[in-house]
């Protein structure tokens, strides 16, 4: 173990050590042990099939990609990533982990490797991204049965929200204890959250995080959101990140800022020395146009992420039109300086697995920039008017994503059939779901 880590947790008393790797979805799996057992040498291991598991917790009947013997992997902490756990008992540490074989190879498959390696690719040409998520989530009131819609909780009045309250700061001061704690949490976990707002929907919010480097604003989001649900739990109250959690309401996105930087000298690349759009800014947006239809397996991983996306959601992208500060685009290029240049991608939902939507974001941007593609020319209108040619299912989405070579080729040839294994897997099992509409409108009717 790295002397600075273990450094780390004896000045902090440290106790207890959370041992977590983000699995497919981009929740926490790992182990949980004595922090003065906690060494290199012992060996932390889990079997590799943590990243076969659906989000019901089963696995696909297809994933040769991992053989037959389901073998361990091996845990290595990264020490940037240590953080208190402010919500446990007693003092505890969490330390995210990559994954690597017995000889010590990367596992190619695991989510946090898949993002590093596409921050490799930009290391290769000297280029360094730059990213700044806005995470939008609901909060409503506790549900212990699945058969029953989703709420929005009770505030300090006394009263659920009982109508749309963007941007609203009397809104956001109905759960001023729960963000008071929101925020003690993040600043303990070094999270850089910039803005706190009201979105759309009722109970409806938006975190925005500080702008920084890909690989730890991933990590940011991925401990953001297990310490809002537990915040949100310890004020009887539930968080979710679900793209489309109720019904007439507004869905959740993870918009992506990104730019790129010359890893050298911090300039932006996509402005010229004349402050100009640089050609590489076209290029990026233009490889963002191109790929991201065959990348929407990653930025719309479940089922109901496309409810989200459904042609009469305001606020929601249809497609991948951009243009200078329209929301109406699914690629917004908001107003800036030239050192502050940058694209925002609209089309992520919340529900995504962080790292695996800013390695295919960056991806589809990176063989912009390489196979030089040009955009389209901005529109200035409303872009919901126009084609819709994003994919309609989970399971369109994921057929497009494994017939795209070049993604295929940056992503990773065994992540990506694993991944298309589990989300076609989902799929099938959502539809052997009869839903309560269906009941409601056929059983006496057709």
């Amino acid at each position: 173990m790295p002397g600075t880590l273990r450094t780390w947790l004896d000045d902090n008393n440290i106790e207890e050590i959370e041992a977590v790797v983000p699995d497919m979805t981009g929740v926490a799996k790992g182990k949980i042990l004595p922090a003065k057992k906690y060494e290199d040498e012992v060996g932390l291991r889990l079997p590799e099939t943590i990243f076969a598991q659906t989000v019901d917790g089963n696995y696909p009947s297809q994933w040769d990609v991992l053989g037959e013997t389901d073998s361990d992997i091996f845990l290595k902490p990264d020490p940037a990533t240590v953080r208190l756990v402010p919500f446990a008992t007693d003092p505890s540490a969490v330390v995210i982990h990559d994954c690597h074989y017995f000889d010590d190879k990367p596992v190619d498959i695991a989510p946090r490797q898949v993002l590093r390696n596409i921050l490799a690719l930009y290391q290769e040409h000297g280029w360094k991204p730059v990213v700044a998520p806005e995470v939008e989530f609901y909060l409503v009131k506790p549900n212990t049965d699945a058969d029953y819609p989703l709420e929005p909780p009770v505030g300090r009045s006394g009263r659920a929200e009982s109508g749309r309250q963007a941007f609203s700061i009397d809104a956001v001061n109905e759960f001023d204890p729960l963000f008071e704690d929101l925020y003690d949490y993040c600043e303990i976990q070094e999270i850089g959250i910039e803005t706190l707002i009201h979105e759309s929907g009722a109970a409806q919010m938006e975190i925005n995080l500080l702008h920084g480097d890909a690989l730890d604003l991933a990590d940011q989001v991925f401990l953001f959101k297990r310490g809002l649900r537990e915040v949100a739990m310890r004020h009887q109250i539930y968080a979710t990140f679900m793209a489309a959690p109720m019904e007439q309401e507004p869905g959740s996105a993870m918009h992506i800022h990104q730019s790129v930087v010359d890893a050298k000298t911090g300039r932006n690349v996509f402005s010229n020395t004349r402050g100009n759009e640089s050609r590489l800014f076209r290029w990026y947006i233009g490889g963002l146009q191109k790929y991201l239809p065959a990348a929407m397996a990653l930025m719309a991983p479940n089922v109901n992420s496309y409810r989200r996306l459904a042609p009469d959601q305001w606020g929601t992208p249809i497609n991948t039109a951009w243009g200078y500060d329209n929301r109406t685009a699914g690629l917004r290029v908001p107003v800036s300086t030239p050192e502050a240049r940058r694209v925002e991608n609209r089309i992520a939902g919340a529900d995504v697995n962080p790292y695996l939507a800013l390695a295919a974001s960056l991806a589809c941007g990176y063989l912009g920039m390489t196979e030089q593609i040009k955009p389209s020319a901005p529109t200035s209108a409303n872009a919901y008017e126009d084609e819709r040619y994003l994919p309609h299912t989970l399971r369109e989405a994921v057929d497009e994503l494994l017939d795209c070579e070049p993604l295929r080729g940056l992503l990773g040839d065994r992540f990506v059939r694993l991944y298309a294994s589990i989300k076609h897997h989902e799929y099938n099992t959502f539809l052997n779901v009869i839903s309560a509409w269906e009941r409601e409108h056929l059983l006496l009717n057709v």
